[in-house]
């Protein structure tokens, strides 16, 4: 299953919320769809939800269009909202079971399809437990069950970490990479953008209606640092070390943070290997000596400007 989002644009009012939004994904992966708020994120879950239409351009799920067959996209998506409801009177096995019979589903079928789910989702234990009693993180199960159980092949989740505890955050990423092992194609938005580094295949980030990069993390990771980045910490005398390192052809720069050598080269990780035998050479000892990660809140900082429609 292939989901193909194509030249969506929005405007509310003056604002415009989408501007030619463009990118695609398939099943089996897991999206990451990063932006500030105001970005436009939440518009493009409606869009593809068929909650809203576009005032230009279409998604496809399937090939089937969002604007021209909303019905039968409907019935191979589900959409996990930033909240759930909090109902009083209604259990989880309730609520579930409603949502079940929404879907056509009667008697046997019911009952197996919301048993499947509350045991896949962890909440059999507390089937009985009105919705309202629920944690953050338990609510957020319960969600992510009612949305799967119609059995869809592309799962949307609008904000799925926010306002979730550690452990709570750890679960939901297991049940992410569960489901995309299950050849789901799985949309996530989110602020947390240490999660999504972890589970994504692939990442869009967005502001101001506009698409400012996609693709895999690796390969954003590689054009947005253009040269290698160092990170040596000497045991002693740090001048020395400094002035070493200047005197490497490689090394563009080398400054001091709060003891340590940040160093730019001009290279690969053989010229880190070969500036790491220069400084043993020279008699210099380190007492660490290893390359800088980019992650992706470091390249979301660095191309966005906290923009808000």
């Amino acid at each position: 299953m292939k989901i193909v989002v194509d030249q969506l644009h929005k405007t509310f009012g003056k604002n415009t919320a989408l501007d030619g939004v463009s990118f695609s994904f398939d099943s089996g992966h897991i999206f990451g769809f990063v932006g500030p708020n105001g970005a436009g994120k939440t518009t493009t879950m409606r869009i593809l939800s068929t909650m809203m239409e576009p005032d230009h351009g279409d998604a496809f799920i399937d090939g089937v269009s969002v604007v021209q067959d909303p019905e039968q996209v409907r019935r191979c998506i589900g959409f996990v909202p930033d909240s759930l409801p909090e109902h009083k009177d209604i259990t989880v096995h309730e609520y579930l079971e409603f949502f079940a019979r929404a879907y056509g589903m009667r008697g046997k079928r019911c009952r197996t399809a919301v048993a499947d789910i509350e045991e896949f989702t962890g909440v059999e234990g507390m089937r009985d437990k009105v919705l309202a009693a629920l944690s953050k993180g338990m609510k957020q199960r319960v969600s992510v069950g009612r949305a799967l159980l119609n059995d869809p092949g592309v799962i949307l989740m609008d904000e799925p970490a926010a306002g979730l505890d550690p452990r709570a955050r750890i679960e939901l990423r297991e049940l992410l990479s569960a489901l995309a092992e299950q050849k789901k194609a799985i949309l996530v938005s989110s602020h947390i953008l240490s999660e999504l580094t972890e589970i994504c295949h692939g990442v869009v980030i967005i502001e101001s209606g506009r698409i400012l990069e996609k693709g895999t993390v690796a390969d954003i990771k590689s054009r947005m640092q253009a040269s290698l980045k160092l990170v040596v910490r000497p045991l002693e005398d740090p001048e020395k070390v400094r002035h070493e390192l200047q005197r490497l052809p490689t090394v563009e720069e080398a400054h001091d943070e709060a003891g340590e050598l940040m160093v730019s080269i001009d290279g690969d990780e053989d010229a880190g290997a070969d500036i790491l035998t220069a400084l043993v050479q020279q008699g210099c000892r380190l007492a660490e000596f290893r390359q800088e990660t980019v992650d992706l809140e470091d390249i979301f900082m660095s191309i966005t400007k906290g923009n808000v429609q």
